[in-house]
Formats: C-alpha cells, sequence, structure tokens
C-alpha cells in the first residue's frame, strides 16, 4: 500500500481499538488526532468528518467479523455443521472482546433511538449477520438435521439471545463460566429442535 493507505489504515486500526472501548460516540477526531500524534487537519485528510471515520471504522469491524466468523464457516458442510461452526467462532470472537466489547452489541445500545447514516451502517451489517445465520437455519432444516416444523427465525433468535447473555454477563458482571452457559444453552437449544425419532 501506498504513505497515504497505510497511515488511513493505521488511524482506522487505533480508531477501532478507541471506539471498542470507549463507543461510536466517544470516537472523536482531537482525541484520535492524539493518540495517533496526528494534528486534527492530518486526520481530517483521510476523513472528511467525525461521521465518515464512524462509518468506516463499523465497516473494518464488520470486515474483521466476516473474516473470522463468516467465511470460515462457510467452509463447513452446509446445516447443522455451518450452523455449529457459525456459533462457535461467534463465542470465540465475543470472548476475545470481553475485555473492550462487541460494537455491533455496544452500537446497539448507543443507537438503538439515534437516527442516521450510522445506525442505518450497524443495522444493516447485523441484519446481514442476521440473515446469513437464517440461510445456515433453513439449510439444516432442509437437510433434515432440525425440525421443519420449527420457525428458522426462533432458532436464530434464541442463538442472538445466548450471545447478548454472554456479553452482558462475562463483560458486566464478570461471572466465570458464562462460555460454558452459552455453549451449554446452544446445544441444549439444537436437541430441542432435533427432528423426532419415529416410534419403531
Amino acid at each position: 500500500m501506498r504513505k497515504g493507505e497505510l497511515t488511513r489504515a493505521a488511524i482506522l486500526e487505533t480508531a477501532l481499538e478507541s471506539a471498542s472501548r470507549h463507543g461510536l460516540e466517544g470516537l472523536t477526531i482531537g482525541l484520535l488526532a492524539e493518540q495517533m500524534n496526528m494534528s486534527k487537519s492530518g486526520v481530517f485528510a483521510h476523513f472528511g468528518s467525525r461521521e465518515d471515520l464512524q462509518i468506516a471504522v463499523l465497516q473494518l469491524y464488520h470486515h474483521l467479523f466476516e473474516q473470522e466468523v463468516f467465511y470460515p464457516s462457510m467452509k463447513e458442510a452446509r446445516g447443522l455443521p455451518r450452523l455449529r461452526s457459525m456459533f462457535a467462532l461467534w463465542v470465540q470472537r465475543v470472548t476475545r472482546e470481553i475485555a473492550s466489547g462487541c460494537i455491533y452489541i455496544s452500537g446497539a445500545t448507543e443507537y438503538d433511538d439515534r437516527q442516521g447514516p450510522i445506525r442505518d451502517e450497524l443495522v444493516g451489517m447485523v441484519n446481514a449477520w442476521q440473515g446469513a445465520l437464517l440461510r445456515a437455519t433453513m439449510q439444516a432444516q432442509e437437510f433434515q438435521h432440525l425440525q421443519r416444523e420449527v420457525d428458522p427465525e426462533q432458532i436464530v433468535y434464541e442463538m442472538y439471545g445466548l450471545i447478548l447473555a454472554l456479553h452482558h454477563d462475562a463483560r458486566f458482571l464478570k461471572k466465570s463460566g458464562s462460555v460454558n452457559r452459552a455453549e451449554t444453552g446452544f446445544e441444549r437449544m439444537i436437541q430441542s429442535y432435533a427432528p423426532l425419532k419415529s416410534a419403531a
């Protein structure tokens, strides 16, 4: 990459770390310039506005999430193996983020009642991830790994609920064993939606 691209990438990396700890609303050009030992105008040269910077941070976070969770899972067989991988890698990522925080989750709290491009970008990303989970769930039903009669959106809802509970208990309450509880909850859910065995 050229020098300008390298500088922009370094700014974004620092901005992502800051946003993870202090929220997207806590991200300012002035603070970032100080962290990067740059002038405000130097940061502005790469991002036209604070809003542009915040959206770029969201896009970087989404890219990393896809690289760590989505794309590796797509290599697994369709159906339950892929769905299991998506949840397991998701748990791993959230576990690594306990010290800083998940931007999808913290961002939802920051922007649940705010309107504008940042909220729209965040909602689009979360909807895309839930859509991927929904497709994997429906494929698991098609392969008869899960009951066809079950609403696939209910399964995705319960998966998301387990992740939210993991993030809350591990990050906010500092409870040990939260990862095991999330994994146990997922297995119990999968078992409850497994196809019923016909009587011999």
